[in-house]
């Protein structure tokens, strides 16, 4: 028993914090919901603390918003939250890209080919969370190459609004993202082509800002 240590208060809170935004970004709690701590608190098996605390970061990331003394809801998918993130998170990209495929390994391509190979079958058979599972594998090769941990921060911090963009555009019979694309990017890292491989990573965010402006139609 004295190998049993008490579950930290940090990671209730991220364990809420995580189970609240991926069910906002699948669209399980839908945008313009009112949701109660109390209420989650009992689905998720926490106090309420920790999911105040999820709470209080959904509302600084944009996936919440609060009224004092009223309600704490979903917000809406805006097109311009999304194209702003999209531009923010294509920069962290383009510079862990510049920074990490001169340090990939013959493993890392390998690992994104397979990656892009998942990802290419799931946009065909129409299923969404493998298809943004694997574009999640494919990147966070890069990612992890660079090893830069503010980028991933920033990453990880906005891309949850960008992904509801991209489910619900996946829902209704398309795909924002490119295997086409993919394939470049990693020609372009198996050659240690670090120009072509940025050029291509721009491209690729480029086309989620534009999807964006394209909603705001």
């Amino acid at each position: 028993m004295e190998a049993i240590r008490p579950v930290r208060r940090t990671l209730l809170r991220d364990r809420a914090y995580e189970a609240i935004r991926d069910a906002i970004v699948a669209g399980e709690i839908e945008p313009g919901t009112v949701v109660r701590d109390t209420e989650l608190a009992e689905r998720l098996g926490l106090s309420r603390a920790p999911v105040r605390e999820a709470f209080s970061r959904l509302v600084d990331e944009g996936l919440l918003e609060s009224k004092p003394q009223s309600h704490t809801r979903v917000t809406p998918v805006v097109a311009a939250d999304v194209r702003d993130a999209a531009a923010v998170v294509g920069a962290m990209h383009e510079l862990i890209t510049r920074v990490a495929v001169p340090r990939l390994r013959g493993v890392d391509v390998d690992a994104m080919r397979a990656a892009n190979e998942r990802f290419a079958a799931a946009v065909r058979t129409g299923d969404v969370d493998v298809a943004l599972a694997a574009d999640d594998e494919l990147h966070g090769v890069l990612v992890r190459a660079d090893g830069n941990r503010a980028a991933a921060a920033t990453i990880a911090r906005y891309t949850p609004l960008i992904r509801r963009l991209e489910r619900r555009r996946f829902g209704e019979g398309g795909t924002c993202r490119s295997a086409g694309l993919h394939e470049r990017l990693i020609e372009a890292c198996a050659d240690g082509d670090v120009d072509e491989a940025v050029r291509v990573t721009a491209r690729i965010w480029r086309g989620l800002e534009e999807l964006a402006d394209e909603d705001a139609h």
